[in-house]
């Protein structure tokens, strides 16, 4: 049956109006200002705290609770109380970057080939070693921590304390960052690269060299920034695993001193510093990542971070 000109431009005019209860001609989907009000409340709850801290870094004085100017004195120019010229904090910062670059050199390659051996040559052992790539998930990181004290005080003696153990227990601990996150990317490309690489004559582990690992960067230094940035913030391993004052990080550095009513504005330029390594090496994934993939489909930037944090 035809339709007049006047019938369908009246039609949406006719279309149902939801209404709430007792509310006639309400919108069930209204803003939900509730919920938008505890999220904003919950952001500035979480921030303030951390900017006030970032704010007093900055202070001429020696005051955290009294603002007395600008200043950079305790980052560079406070004599032996700045972080640049205090040996001890000067120390942890040096510790801390030591430790993040040994535990991404290392981690990244165990857990990219950790990922690709699982995803590629399945067995019966491989399907039992998928629970070990969601280790560090399921493990509580201080019951990890107290195991790991126990394993290098106890029986591997030849390590020690200090730098080593710390390096070892944070790769065990971050492994699983590249491991899942490289096996995402291996899921979303598949397989049929490889397999026209081998159809052209390639071997398999050629085919892997020049086809594979190219596709997985992204993944690669996704997973490497974020074990960086997991590890420069660190505590409870690190804290378990030092021996003396020069292999304690930051973390450690700052939680000693506050604990024990040494706070100042020094500390919190180093907690500023801590943050800023933090902020930097996400930021460099994210826009990293995003220019790695541009070629494939356009990334929002959601899901450029979603895929950065393995989820």
């Amino acid at each position: 049956m035809a339709i007049s000109v006047d019938e369908q431009v009246s039609a949406p005019s006719r279309r149902r109006t939801f209404s709430l209860p007792g509310r006639p001609g309400g919108n069930p989907w209204r803003r939900p200002w509730a919920m938008e009000g505890f999220t904003w409340l919950y952001i500035v709850w979480s921030i303030v705290p951390i900017a006030i801290a970032v704010l007093f870094s900055f202070n001429k004085g020696a005051s955290q609770a009294t603002w007395q100017g600008f200043s950079t004195k305790w980052y560079v120019g406070s004599g032996v109380n700045s972080v640049l010229h205090n040996p001890t904090l000067h120390q942890a910062v040096i510790q801390t970057l030591v430790l993040a670059g040994l535990t991404t050199v290392i981690c990244v390659p165990i857990g990219v080939g950790f990922a690709i051996g699982i995803d590629r040559w399945r067995s019966r052992t491989s399907t039992g070693l998928n629970l070990v790539m969601i280790f560090s998930f399921v493990i509580p990181e201080l019951l990890l921590a107290v195991a790991l004290f126990l394993l290098v005080t106890q029986a591997l003696t030849f390590i020690g304390l200090g730098t080593e153990a710390e390096v070892a227990g944070l790769v065990v601990w971050n492994i699983s960052w590249p491991a899942i996150i490289v096996r995402a990317r291996l899921v979303s490309i598949g397989r049929s690269y490889e397999e026209a690489a081998t159809d052209l004559g390639a071997s398999r582990l050629g085919a892997v060299r020049r086809v594979l690992l190219p596709l997985l960067l992204p993944a690669i230094f996704a997973s490497a920034v974020l074990v960086f940035a997991s590890t420069v913030d660190d505590f409870v391993i690190v804290e378990q695993l030092s021996s003396t004052a020069a292999t304690q990080p930051m973390s450690v550095l700052i939680y000693a001193n506050v604990h024990g009513g040494l706070s100042g504005p020094a500390l919190n330029a180093l907690a500023t510093i801590m943050l800023l390594f933090t902020l930097v090496a996400v930021l460099i994934g994210f826009f990293a990542y995003r220019w790695m993939t541009r070629g494939e489909r356009t990334k929002g930037t959601a899901e450029a971070l979603t895929s950065i944090a393995g989820i």
